[in-house]
């Protein structure tokens, strides 16, 4: 089994194909692309894709292709996804053709024909959190996903809800020049500033942060 290299994708405006427009699977991938930036192509024969799918292919925003794969599918393709693995035979004929095009595929459950595996995810506003176990044990991933995604089990989640005010005071940092390491900035976000914010006063929270980065950049002009 491979040791995966953690990565997040920029697919935006680029070309996704899944393979499989069942309800589940082939909404869920499909969605998730589309939320992404991606332009989608979706193959399924008309009798296995969803009527959320259908719905979504006749109002333009995804492109239907009602059948099956067949070799040349791929073509253009950025990254590929088979939500449909019933047949073998096609998996096998998707991964060869994926390579042969150097295109990043996923076969959903079917490890050995991956390039790339999808991690349960945990998003909260701007904050995405990956959780894999390489392909060993999905349900695991997804209990713990479900676990993190709860406020009462996960407390480090609620930094998150600051997520708008640091990309704010980034980008005023960076406007202004602070000098500022990776690590002051993190120990800049305290616990103090995080309960100024949840009780409803943003502004405070952020002139707080704003002068602890102005102090460590006082320091690093000495």
């Amino acid at each position: 089994m491979p040791r995966y290299y953690g990565i997040y994708l920029d697919v935006q405006e680029r070309l996704g194909i899944v393979f499989g427009g069942d309800q589940h699977e082939g909404e869920r991938k499909v969605k998730y692309l589309l939320e992404c930036g991606a332009i989608v192509k979706l193959f399924s024969p008309e009798n296995e894709i969803s009527p959320t799918l259908h719905k979504m292919a006749s109002a333009g925003e995804i492109e239907w292709i009602n059948r099956k794969y067949e070799h040349g599918d791929l073509e253009g393709a950025w990254v590929a996804i088979v939500a449909d693995t019933s047949s073998q035979e096609t998996n096998n004929a998707i991964s060869k053709e994926a390579k042969e095009r150097n295109i990043l595929l996923n076969v959903m459950d079917v490890t050995p024909l991956c390039t790339w595996i999808a991690p349960a995810l945990v998003q909260r506003n701007d904050v995405t959190v990956a959780i894999s176990t390489a392909g060993t044990s999905p349900a695991l991933a997804r209990r713990l996903r479900e676990r993190m995604s709860d406020v009462n089990n996960c407390q480090c989640l609620r930094w998150a809800e600051m997520g708008p005010l640091l990309t704010d005071v980034r980008i005023e940092q960076r406007a202004r020049q602070l000098k500022v390491t990776p690590n002051e900035w993190a120990q800049s976000i305290t616990d103090q500033i995080l309960e100024v914010f949840e009780n409803g006063d943003p502004d405070k929270a952020r002139s707080m942060l704003v002068e602890a980065l102005e102090a460590h950049d006082a320091s690093n002009q000495i």
